[in-house]
């Protein structure tokens, strides 16, 4: 078996903004919880889920798609948090601190993304 999905640094980031993100999205307003807090935790957690899912994976072609999946949820979290922010319902720096984590997550992805694709060869 492969290495561990909990020693990967992308998942431990992709894990620790998560939790970040369950707090931050506390603060919402209530009428919230079913619409715009749902979809960005549930974004959240498929970030990191489908790096776990990726590295559980035999084949470099599979683990890849997983990584491309948590990679999509990525940019999917950053559209959600401009909404927040044009709401009103996330500060400007706290945007900005949340969307250069998400920017460092990305590129960790990419590179785990290109080591795995370079691995099928």
């Amino acid at each position: 078996m492969g290495t561990d999905f909990r020693d990967l640094e992308v998942w431990r980031l992709a894990h620790q903004l998560t939790l970040e993100l369950y707090k931050v999205t506390s603060e919402f307003p209530k009428e919230e919880r079913f619409e715009l807090v749902s979809q960005i935790k549930r974004a959240a957690v498929s970030v990191e889920l489908n790096i776990a899912e990726g590295q559980g994976r035999y084949h470099p072609l599979d683990s890849t798609k997983f990584f491309l999946d948590s990679r999509g949820s990525v940019y999917e979290l950053q559209a959600a948090l401009v909404i927040a922010k044009d709401l009103g319902f996330l500060p400007q720096d706290k945007f900005d601190d949340l969307d250069k984590k998400l920017n460092a997550l990305g590129m960790k992805l990419n590179g785990l993304i290109k080591y795995k694709r370079n691995a099928k060869k």
